[in-house]
């Protein structure tokens, strides 16, 4: 029995013959109700309720919990044989199409897209502030390392060359190791070191806007795991739905995916946390207490996203932060101290013994006491057995 679902019904099938089926109404808000349920990977009612009680093979990858999946191509099942019309399904498309334009527009989104945009702007600062570094540098190396970084845009933007600096700051270097260079070169450094400053000013701007809006929208989330974080992890789900359906183990290594799939395939040790280490209760915390305390911030943190997208506005961030504090707290009284290093085994020729071997015979006066491998006689010079081979051919008395 193969269980087909169309946009118009669902439908059990016995050697392609129609055996039973289950029409949905004939409404295009009802058709698109059905379609939104399939893209978010949901099953159907009508779909459980044909599945039931029977053995069926299903054509889609969410319906392996009623079904047994099998990889084809389902039955095709005209919709003009069951008196549905190619324009319901267009009007019902275009109910779906709007919901979408309006759910990208959902506060969510506006923090995804705000947080990717501070990372685009650290991304350009950074590679900006490399280049401006190496160029300023030909005229004033030591100026980085006399000043701040936002002091350093501060004065190029300013003064430009080295000689405008000394002169307007309280900088002095009797014998600086820079070239000279033209007023026109000064021009272009004091431009670029502006436009860093506008970069960096937009981007703390954005930072302002994220934690505004988190505040607003996920409360819970922003007072447990902090605005930035709460933020990140919604960008690395996707979207809030998508972070507060996500099971806890899967919110804790959020942002540690390379490392994840590195434990895959080389076996090596599983990340411990991901985005969330930046949280203080993590990265202050020693080494050894840092996996558990993740654990514990990872839920917390999941169970105040739960309740920010479900809860209706409910509060539970102080009884949440109570309740962090505590595990944490018996996590540091469990574990005071760093665990002992495992000793590494001792290499196989201090031992005697080849990988995978048995220990080898005791060494005495420069000798070795083990057997011969091909005849059982002794290796020393002297002894029965002295170059006797192992003859497969020699029959036993």
């Amino acid at each position: 029995m193969k269980l087909v679902t169309t946009w118009f019904g669902v439908f059990i099938l016995d050697e392609d013959e129609i055996v039973e089926k289950i029409l949905f109404p004939k409404e295009a808000e009802e058709i698109a109700k059905r379609m939104k349920t399939i893209q978010n990977k949901r099953i159907l009612a009508e779909e459980e309720e044909m599945a039931g009680g029977k053995q069926v093979f299903v054509f889609d990858e969410r319906l392996v919990m009623i079904g047994e999946m099998l990889f084809d191509n389902p039955p095709f099942i005209s919709p003009d044989d069951h008196d549905f019309s190619s324009q319901l399904l267009n009007q019902a498309m275009i109910i779906v199409g709007k919901d979408m334009v309006r759910t990208s527009g959902s506060p969510d989104q506006q923090i995804l897209q705000a947080i990717r945009a501070m990372d685009d702007f650290d991304k350009t600062i950074n590679l900006l502030s490399e280049r401006l570094h190496e160029w300023h540098e030909i005229n004033f190396p030591e100026l980085s390392k006399l000043v701040s970084e936002k002091d350093y845009f501060n004065l190029i933007a300013e003064h430009g060359d080295r000689e405008s600096i000394l002169a307007n700051s309280k900088i002095d270097i009797p014998d600086s190791m820079g070239s000279e260079i033209e007023p026109e070169d000064a021009e272009a450094m004091k431009m670029m070191a502006g436009n860093i400053l506008k970069a960096i000013e937009t981007r703390e701007d954005l930072e302002k806007f994220v934690q505004k809006r988190m505040e607003a929208f996920a409360p819970n989330t922003t007072q447990i795991a902090g605005p930035l974080i709460g933020a990140r992890l919604i960008s690395l789900a996707g979207s809030m739905e998508k972070l507060a359906k996500m099971p806890t183990s899967t919110v804790q290594i959020l942002g540690a995916e390379k490392a994840f799939f590195k434990h895959i395939r080389e076996k090596v040790n599983p990340p411990k946390h991901g985005i969330i280490f930046q949280n203080p209760v993590i990265h202050r915390a020693p080494y050894w207490q840092r996996g558990n305390i993740s654990r514990a911030l990872s839920s917390k943190i999941s169970m105040a996203v739960k309740v920010d997208f479900f809860g209706d506005g409910k509060m539970i961030a102080d009884e949440l932060q109570k309740d962090l504090e505590r595990k944490v707290a018996e996590i540091k009284k469990k574990y005071p101290e760093a665990p002992a290093k495992k000793r590494n085994p001792t290499p196989s020729h201090r031992t005697g013994q080849k990988p995978g071997g048995r220990p080898g015979g005791n060494r005495q006066g420069g000798h070795d006491n083990r057997r011969d491998s091909r005849g059982g006689g002794d290796r020393r010079k002297g002894q029965s057995g002295q170059g006797r081979k192992y003859d497969s051919r020699r029959k036993k008395n």
